[in-house]
């Protein structure tokens, strides 16, 4: 048996994954879902799998599994779990995957060097997902508007099989098959940078990235340093321009497309980050450190500075451990960093 044979397998279905493996129902396509947490789970099985959209809700009854009782063997694995999960993940997955089976880091981050560890690089896919969905209950999704996809090979270029990933994922939308799903994932983490500090303060990502401009674009502009030492060429997404954050760019189009970004936030039904509800609503830690910690390691190698980032991770890490309490307070503070006084 090959691995098309075998359904797609969403392991972690969550925002993430559980959003995909509704619009693969929906498109028709087979496939089946793991899942650690027993409540979403035991939910799935009585109620299925509901997608909450601004058209109405999506039923998907799926099979669904937890760790213990899932398949033998899996072919196209659609992993979705939190960055910080992605190394024990993908070494659950590895004895079960098939000869000519796959990987994809429906992910957010740089997660695929991981995943290859354990499966091997030629059965790794890269993709970039920008979805803003977030989980609202066991077995309950709600889509907060729409979002952007990558796909391509992690050895390089694209493939036949990423070219039907993209065909069967259709229903979501249209997925771009690219040999540069690095440069998505990089400006996604100059996007993601700004989201990240958002969860500093208790209000909405649009509205704080308007009142905090200064830090916010120095935080991409940080992270896209270090990506231009390592040679990634950026890629624009969604209303995200990354050329305008880099150092050199014009002020007047960075602060013109900054305009856009914000307009745009405004417009999506999910006003906070998925940051700010793992800390304000789960109580749980974030990946926030796991994306960007490689990022400052990166810099340092470099010797370039990036005190936001560092700055930004530190306080993020506070908060999860309970040591401070959100507040628009630490946002003034990154403010002070780059020299702007509340």
């Amino acid at each position: 048996m090959t691995a098309t044979d075998l359904p797609y397998t969403v392991v972690g279905a969550g925002a993430i994954g559980g959003t995909l493996a509704v619009h693969l129902d929906a498109q028709g396509v087979p496939v089946q879902l793991v899942d650690a947490d027993p409540a979403h789970v035991e939910a799935i099985r009585n109620k299925g799998l509901r997608l909450q959209t601004p058209q109405g809700t999506l039923t998907a009854h799926l099979p669904v599994f937890g760790l213990d009782d899932a398949p033998a063997q899996l072919g196209r694995v659609l992993l979705a779990v939190k960055a910080q999960a992605t190394d024990k993940a993908a070494a659950w997955i590895a004895p079960r995957l098939a000869p000519d089976g796959y990987v994809v880091s429906m992910q957010n981050g740089l997660n695929e060097a991981a995943i290859s560890a354990h499966v091997g690089a030629e059965r790794t896919i890269s993709a970039f997902v920008d979805l803003f969905a977030d989980v609202m209950e066991p077995g309950l999704v709600k889509d907060g508007g729409a979002g952007g996809m990558a796909l391509g090979e992690y050895t390089g270029g694209v493939s036949a099989r990423v070219h039907q990933l993209a065909a069967d994922l259709q229903h979501w939308g249209s997925a771009v098959v690219t040999p540069n799903v690095d440069g998505f994932l990089w400006s996604k983490l100059g996007f993601g940078a700004m989201l990240s500090a958002t969860a500093l303060a208790d209000a909405d990502m649009a509205d704080l990235i308007d009142r905090h401009r200064p830090s916010m674009e120095g935080l991409a502009a940080e992270v896209f340093d270090v990506a231009d030492a390592e040679g990634i060429a950026l890629e624009g997404f969604d209303a995200f321009e990354p050329a305008v954050y880099r150092r050199e760019a014009d002020p007047a189009a960075r602060e013109a497309a900054t305009d856009r970004l914000v307009a745009w936030l405004g417009t999506q039904s999910k006003t906070r980050s998925g940051i700010w509800r793992d800390i304000a609503v789960r109580k749980r830690a974030t990946e926030v450190p796991c994306h960007y910690e490689p990022v400052i390691a990166k810099a340092q190698e470099h010797g370039i500075p990036v005190p936001l980032l560092t700055q930004m991770v530190d306080m993020i890490k506070a908060l999860e451990a309970g040591q401070t309490d959100m507040g628009e307070q630490h946002l003034d503070a990154l403010d002070a960093t780059v020299g702007v006084r509340s």
